[in-house]
């Protein structure tokens, strides 16, 4: 009588084994492929991440809840364009470079297969990033998504699987994590024929991975001070920072998360964010904020991370204009004791001044 497996946990890990093994396949051959071949893949992979950018964005958003489709459209569109613009004419293949003088040849040599933790924020544009640096060097990619972003980032990594085999590309080249556990990401990490880890998401996540003790690249969580100083332009600052935090509603690492200004300017500045929509909270609003921003354990509160500024009020227990672009709170200091000093990916800026 045949063995069927039932946990999920086990589901995931045999599926991390099974997509490392297809992709280890595709490398073999991949990695012999010549240069000309190698750039007809990436642009056409290109090609078709940015044609599906819209689609793509609105099923991130249609499964996550978090963000706005349109600015995940141009997410998915600088992730596609931006970095093929930037890799398309960099040699991956052979020697890539020789100084005479120190009598040193540099000769490109792929890692393998990469193992890729991708966001719930950023689900599909940094998916497909991936896949293209990961194509241009010649190695084979296998994703592990965010369990609540399964979906959208499997069909980014589909898109691109898709227009690598039709310009030439192996079988199974990039793969994509269905059964998502943490046993299954850790499998996928760990596993000895993964050569290299590229992480994106929390601190934590990060410091993980770099104890693993193989290669990795680690992306963590930001949390962007915006200093406005007395000889500023403040009608471009101001804008310029609710344009940063609201783009889909301050999902981006480089999203303002406080604003510091020069005392002698306080009231002009204040004055400019009033009259783009910002909410100035009162302390008993602030108080209530602080009780939501953050889980029990210390981190953001998923239930508010890519979500309007009304949203967010509402939640905390207090309104305010729909059309609200940010809510912003006076702070005394930064640290633990300050919850909303930590960073915040949703509409909410803290208001600092010196």
């Amino acid at each position: 009588m045949p063995f069927e497996l039932k946990d999920k946990d086990l589901i995931s890990i045999q599926q991390a084994r099974e997509l490392i093994a297809k992709a280890k396949d595709a490398f073999l051959e991949y990695k012999n492929y010549p240069q000309e071949q190698v750039d007809k893949i990436v642009k056409a992979m290109f090609e078709a991440g940015y044609e599906a950018s819209e689609r793509l964005a609105k099923l991130a958003v249609e499964e996550t809840g978090i963000g706005k489709w349109e600015d995940k459209k141009l997410k998915n569109e600088f992730a596609t364009k931006f970095t093929y613009e930037s890799i398309k004419d960099l040699k991956t293949v052979g020697v890539i470079n020789y100084d005479k003088s120190k009598r040193v040849v540099e000769i490109a040599e792929p890692m393998g297969v990469i193992a890729a933790l991708i966001p719930t924020t950023n689900p599909t544009s940094t998916a497909m990033f991936k896949a293209l640096i990961s194509a241009k060097t010649r190695n084979a990619l296998v994703v592990s998504p965010h369990p609540r972003a399964v979906k959208c980032t499997y069909e980014a990594i589909q898109v691109m699987q898709t227009a690598a085999e039709r310009a030439g590309a192996p079988r199974n080249l990039f793969q994509c994590l269905t059964e998502v556990t943490i046993e299954g990401t850790m499998e996928l990490l760990k596993h000895r024929d993964v050569s290299l880890i590229l992480a994106t998401g929390s601190t934590q996540m990060v410091k993980m991975v770099y104890s693993i003790g193989k290669p990795a690249y680690g992306v963590g969580s930001g949390n962007v001070p915006a200093f406005i100083e007395r000889t500023a332009n403040i009608k471009k600052a101001v804008a310029d920072i609710i344009f940063g935090k609201t783009f889909d509603y301050g999902t981006l690492c480089s999203a303002e998360n406080a604003v510091v200004c020069d005392s002698p300017i306080r009231e002009q500045v204040i004055y400019e964010f009033k009259k783009r929509g910002a909410y100035f909270c009162n302390p008993d609003e602030k108080a209530k904020l602080e009780k939501i921003i953050l889980t029990p354990q210390g981190g953001i509160n998923p239930e508010i991370v890519g979500k309007p500024a009304a949203y967010i009020a509402q939640k905390a227990g207090f309104s305010v204009p729909e059309q609200t672009t940010v809510l912003i709170a006076e702070l005394e200091g930064v640290g633990k004791q300050y919850p909303l000093s930590v960073e915040k990916t949703f509409s909410n800026s803290c208001f600092l001044h010196s």
